[in-house]
């Protein structure tokens, strides 16, 4: 195996100023950002690094993707390389640690997946993602008015705490039902297309918010650009009038959630095609 292998990021349409645009970047492992053309079709291109096989070799890559400090090191400067040329161009962003043998071999699987890669640029094109998300908040609604405990026993004054709380949580479910149906609607109106994630849990969940809640509803929308003002604007009120429900919307992005079918976006040092 050579020292260096191929990064992959996206594969990206042709457009004015693109080999401009990718010259100054750098991406992962601080390495320069360049293309790799099918040399039977100069309308699409793959955006590549060359990084050392010591890192981003198949044993190698099976340690550091269970480090957390390595992954979001490598995660921050893959989704910067992104974001960049998807100020240009469309693009069809793989999935993060997607490495080649070398150039020929990411060639090799440009050109063999050419007539899908064009198909999904031109779906895509003219489109940003949206995420979605659903908090419940029970400990946000205001507390029902107390009642007088001096008649019940300890025992039943903590049953009867016990059926208000979990009055309180089924109402508040109930509102993010509502919310999701609202948001649901925003997406038939406004969006192309939508993708469920699973609900954030544990550290995932305080990463992404800095606000306290459950997260009960985790999507991604295609949105054609024309259209993102009138989405995002139902979007936000989707919570209007809900107590314990918030409504949170980050974009927009490359279409991460939409370029590829799942588990076709990954590749390895073996040269497994994406």
């Amino acid at each position: 195996m050579s020292d260096l292998l191929t990064y992959a990021y996206a594969v990206v349409g042709a457009a004015e100023g693109l080999q401009e645009a990718a010259a100054p970047l750098r991406g992962v492992a601080d390495a320069p950002v360049g293309l790799v053309t099918d040399t039977g079709d100069d309308q699409l291109g793959l955006v590549v690094s060359h990084v050392p096989a010591q890192d981003f070799g198949e044993d190698a890559l099976k340690q550091h993707l269970e480090d957390l400090e390595w992954l979001e090191v490598v995660a921050r400067a893959h989704h910067g390389v992104i974001e960049a040329l998807a100020e240009r161009t469309t693009v069809l962003p793989l999935r993060l640690a997607t490495v080649y043998l070398d150039d020929q071999r990411a060639r090799e699987v440009l050109e063999a997946g050419r007539t899908v890669f064009a198909e999904r640029l031109a779906r895509l094109s003219e489109q940003v993602e949206w995420g979605v998300k659903i908090y419940v908040e029970p400990s946000a609604v205001p507390a029902a008015p107390a009642v007088p405990a001096a008649d019940l026993t300890p025992g039943r004054a903590y049953l009867r705490n016990r059926r208000q709380q979990q009055s309180v949580r089924d109402t508040v479910y109930q509102a993010a039902q509502k919310a999701a149906e609202r948001v649901e609607a925003a997406g038939r109106k406004h969006a192309s297309d939508r993708v469920r994630h699973r609900v954030q849990q544990g550290f995932l969940a305080e990463a992404a918010s800095s606000a306290a809640g459950e997260n009960v509803v985790n999507d991604a929308y295609l949105v054609p650009l024309i259209r993102c003002d009138d989405f995002l604007a139902d979007v936000t009120r989707a919570a209007d009038g809900l107590d314990g429900v918030r409504v949170e919307a980050t974009g927009p992005w490359a279409p991460y959630s939409f370029a590829m079918p799942p588990g076709e976006s990954g590749g390895t040092a073996e040269g497994a095609p994406p």
